[in-house]
């Protein structure tokens, strides 16, 4: 390891911008100060040819002593974002602006990087020009683009090297369930049980690690499916009421119409609605109508809201590697979520669901955690049962308002359950009830939610290796090496044209077949798919959560259709770009607001 202001070794360059123009030696180049840093560019960054090359090296090659440093938060006096990074030269300092999406060592862990070479029976390897971070850049600027691209260039299964980690895509829908069916040699456990330690600073919960013996698969499991899944829906049905008709509007003027963001709305009620199902409410609302309890409470939840958009705004940092003391505000939102779940707040709640419940007695009784490690794995609950239903609600919401024919089909369907429900609708204070059998008998509202997902999701599969083994697809096989990842990106199935006609229109009976039912034959290249609509995963690692989360949306767009009248401000407006700073971890949000007017029905 080299130390001081020693130049970097003469093998290394770099091409860095400074204002317009220069391009020099990064060897060349030290910093004698802090007060020296100037704003640099980063354009592209190589290695001499000699170490890039894919020859079969007999040991990894040492490169430069380069590693990504994070930045000191009590030193540097400033907050960190997801395009600012230190970058170490060998004791030379460089500020980068605009650097895109990083992933930060920790300081004074310097470290040598090296050049993974692709043996004989392995996929092909795309390493990148980027030492450590690799295709990193390209990934993440447009995901889908990039595995087209190496999928045209490499075929169906390729290595690429992303942040230090050796990733072999998957990129073959006929091949999706060898790597499902592979439990023996992968494991689908580890990098979540390791993403939530990580993201959510509660000790590691993977059994093997000693913090607990909770299976907290089974927990979802047992809690959010099942029975437990009919109890979740009632009180579902009451909150989302509640929420609609007292605690957002009970300071409307009646037929007055209000206009609002359309993602905002969503967020405030779900939000609202979900978080006092899963966690309770500090007083009854059907008892005590104290106007002063209602405005508390749901001022103290939309503070959580606040700090929970603060929190979900650096999630995709933390889970690339950044640590949140670079995040000082959502770092201290974090915090003061996990304040509010502590157990003995929510005892003083009632009608806690029973995940809550139950976690919280594993908590107690499985577990070496302290306090507030307890609270933040409830705040990891909260995030979950939030982070992608929220988008997902809104664009759901968002393409019925922009097309009026699907818009049509929906509030027929809407009517016509209530009314063979005996559900008449009213504002006198009597609420509507759907159980899930009525619920799950709207084909309609089903395939425009699968639509709305299909065209949102950018959710990915994960498989870490347990021992080197061999991965047998349908006419070859590949050799992958212990602690790889194998990975699947549905959303080269979602938008693939040989499957689904125009992928990128949203046409909401494309899930429905001939008989107004749900449609589940698809083809690619005349063979019948198995695997044809991924946003929860697939396998034994498939989100426990999955059907909740559907049943709130539907009962999100019943309700709303029901008692309000709605409508965009603009009806030309453009449909907004996906937010792809979110690929990979589910739902994309919109990268925009898009202004609504609602108001309460003339009943």
């Amino acid at each position: 390891m080299m130390s001081g202001d020693k130049a970097i070794p003469e093998y290394f360059e770099a091409s860095v911008t400074m204002g317009k123009t220069t391009t020099q030696q990064v060897s060349k180049r030290t910093v004698a100060s802090e007060k020296d840093h100037a704003n640099y560019t980063l354009k592209q960054l190589w290695l001499n040819r000699c170490l890039c090359d894919q020859r079969p090296y007999s040991r990894p090659v040492k490169l430069a002593e380069l590693v990504l440093y994070s930045l000191r938060q009590g030193q540097k006096g400033e907050e960190l974002n997801a395009k600012k990074t230190y970058f170490i030269l060998s004791g030379g300092e460089t500020w980068l602006e605009d650097f895109g999406e990083v992933i930060v060592m920790h300081p004074c862990k310097l470290s040598f990087l090296s050049v993974f070479c692709r043996r004989q029976g392995e996929p092909p390897l795309e390493n990148g020009f980027l030492p450590y971070l690799g295709c990193a850049l390209q990934f993440g600027a447009n995901p889908l683009e990039f595995l087209r691209e190496k999928q045209k260039k490499y075929g169906h299964i390729f290595t690429c090297q992303v942040a230090g980690k050796y990733i072999h895509f998957l990129t073959d829908p006929f091949s999706y369930h060898s790597l499902i069916r592979q439990g023996k040699h992968l494991d689908w456990k580890k990098f979540h049980f390791a993403t939530s330690a990580k993201a959510f600073g509660h000790g590691s919960i993977d059994p093997a690690e000693g913090n607990t013996t909770e299976n907290f698969h089974h927990t979802f499991i047992r809690t959010l499916q099942g029975n437990a899944l009919d109890a979740l829906i009632e009180a579902m049905m009451e909150n989302l009421q509640y929420v609609m008709l007292q605690s957002r509007t009970s300071k409307f003027q009646p037929h007055t119409w209000v206009t609002e963001g359309l993602y905002t709305f969503c967020c405030q009620v779900m939000f609202e609605s979900g978080f006092l199902t899963l966690f309770g409410k500090e007083f009854n609302p059907n008892h005590d109508k104290n106007l002063l309890k209602q405005e508390t409470q749901r001022a103290r939840i939309l503070n959580a809201l606040e700090n929970f958009k603060e929190f979900d705004r650096i999630f995709p940092a933390l889970v690339a590697g950044l640590p949140i003391h670079l995040f000082k505000s959502a770092h201290s939102a974090r915090e003061k979520l996990g304040e509010a779940l502590l157990h003995k707040n929510l005892l003083k709640r009632d009608n806690l669901s029973e995940l809550v419940m139950l976690r919280m007695f594993l908590n107690d009784t499985l577990s070496t955690f302290d306090d507030m490690e307890k609270a933040k794995t409830h705040v990891a609950v909260l995030w979950a049962s939030q982070a992608n239903t929220i988008p997902a609600t809104f664009w759901s919401l968002f393409y019925l308002l922009k097309n009026p024919e699907a818009m049509r089909a929906a509030t027929e369907e809407v009517q016509s359950t209530l009314e063979s429900a005996g559900e008449k609708i009213s504002l006198d204070g009597k609420y509507i009830s759907l159980n899930r059998k009525q619920l799950d008998n709207m084909p309609v509202l089903d395939s425009i939610i699968k639509e709305a997902m299909r065209l949102s999701s950018a959710s990915m599969t994960f498989r870490v290796a347990k021992e080197d083994f061999t991965l047998h697809l349908e006419n070859s096989f590949y050799n992958i090496r212990k602690d790889d990842i194998v990975a699947l990106y549905p959303q080269l199935l979602h938008f693939d044209p040989e499957i689904y006609t125009d992928p990128l229109t949203f046409k909401y009976d494309r899930y429905l077949n001939e008989n107004k039912e749900e449609k589940t034959d698809f083809y690619r290249n005349g063979r019948k798919l198995k695997y044809y609509y991924m946003p929860f995963g697939a396998g034994i690692a498939k989100c426990p959560g999955r059907l909740f989360a559907v049943h709130e949306i539907k009962q999100f767009l019943v309700l709303l259709f029901s008692y309000f009248e709605i409508d965009l401000v603009d009806s030309n407006v453009e449909c907004p770009s996906l937010d792809q700073s979110r690929a990979g971890l589910g739902i994309l949000q919109p990268s925009n607001d898009i202004d609504f007017r609602y108001r309460l029905k003339g009943l």
